[in-house]
């Protein structure tokens, strides 16, 4: 069989574009007259093809690629690849940010320290002056340091708890849980939770806001209800004092309604000294007043007397005694000094000048106390 001829179309067709009826007698004879013009059927090949194991370009079978995906690494990596590492992302994007939070709260609060230290001298407050001068400056230190590490502390916990608890919620829906109930019931956890703890939260509160507004510090001479000592240590819950005999007090900061700081500016010494009633109040005050420029020219008197002292006046009267009052600006810290120090040196010059003391005598059993004209002379 030779090659195929083409076939030959040859429609007839009016001028005005239709075919007439020649042309559809004409087209079927066409065809039988002119088999070569009939298209032979052309023989159909059918190619199977056979699988074989041809190497791939990296020269790895199909069978050793199926090999590799039923294998329990690759299970293990697929497996991996899912739930786990988004879980592992979240966990470590929470690790980074809570360690850069952390690292620049610190980084500010060592500045806005470092600040407070370097302030010049003359933009001073009267106040910051007055206790560098009177407590020193290792003791400042420690008072700001302290101050800075709760305050610290405190924004360090807030960041912690709020970025772990960011993350929790970006977990669990990964796990298939479905957090709107479960913040539900955190909801009405924090609000038993809020009932019971509230003295907890209280303290924290207080806390706060003794250490921002800076109530008082370490070193500081306070009064809490019915306890007066110096401020050893201030935390976020709890205030530790030491009394003047040595006792620790730990007082809660929630129960801390008000507080009375010695410390803050200056503190009034005073001394009661019971005079006989036939002496001349203008001796007693010539006294005083010799006694007060002698105090005012010692130079170990310099960082704890801040003024001169004075003659305030009687401070009671009976038949046998008057009580003449004596008070002198101290320094917070030394207060109780600056008082036995006027007292002796005006019992030495009530001596000096013959100004006669009372003898106070307590009967058994009476805690009245008689005074008599007793006295002694210099």
């Amino acid at each position: 069989m030779g090659p195929a001829s083409p076939r030959i179309n040859m429609p007839l067709r009016r001028p005005g574009g239709g075919m007439g009826m020649m042309g559809a007698l004409v087209t079927p004879l066409l065809a039988v007259s002119l088999p070569w013009a009939t298209p032979s059927p052309q023989p159909t090949v059918t190619v199977t093809q056979t699988a074989s194991p041809v190497p791939s370009a990296a020269g790895v079978t199909a069978e050793q690629v199926a090999e590799v995906q039923h294998s329990f690494w690759f299970k293990a990596l697929q497996w991996f690849l899912g739930v786990p590492l988004q879980i592992l992302i979240v966990v470590v994007v929470t690790i980074i940010v809570i360690g850069v939070s952390h690292r620049l709260i610190d980084r500010t609060v060592k500045k806005i320290s470092d600040r407070e230290a370097e302030v010049d001298e003359e933009e001073e407050p009267d106040r910051v002056r007055r206790d560098r001068e009177q407590f020193g400056e290792a003791l400042l230190n420690q008072r700001r340091t302290q101050r800075a590490s709760a305050i610290g502390s405190l924004l360090r916990s807030i960041v912690t708890a709020v970025a772990v608890g960011i993350a929790i919620l970006t977990i669990l829906p990964f796990l298939g849980i479905n957090i709107g109930p479960l913040l539900t019931s955190a909801g009405v956890l924090g609000v038993a939770l809020g009932f019971g703890a509230q003295n907890l939260v209280k303290d924290y509160l207080s806390g706060i806001y003794i250490v921002l507004e800076d109530q008082y510090g370490v070193g500081d001479m306070v009064e809490v209800g019915n306890v007066v000592g110096r401020v050893e240590e201030v935390t976020l819950r709890v205030t530790r004092l030491r009394d003047q005999t040595g006792v620790v007090w730990y007082i809660r900061n929630g129960e801390i309604l008000t507080v009375a700081n010695r410390s803050q500016g200056w503190t009034l010494a005073f001394a009661d000294i019971p005079i006989a009633a036939d002496v001349d109040l203008e001796r007693v005050r010539a006294a005083v007043a010799t006694v007060a420029e002698q105090m005012m020219a010692d130079p170990e008197l310099d960082d704890s007397l801040l003024d001169e002292p004075r003659y305030a006046g009687v401070e009671s009267v009976s038949g046998e005694a008057v009580v003449v009052r004596v008070v002198a600006k101290a320094a917070p810290t030394d207060q109780t000094a600056v008082s036995r120090e006027l007292r002796a040196r005006i019992k030495q010059a009530f001596d000096a000048d013959g100004i006669r003391i009372p003898t106070v005598i307590r009967l058994p059993g009476s805690p009245e106390a008689i005074a008599g004209g007793k006295g002694s002379k210099g």
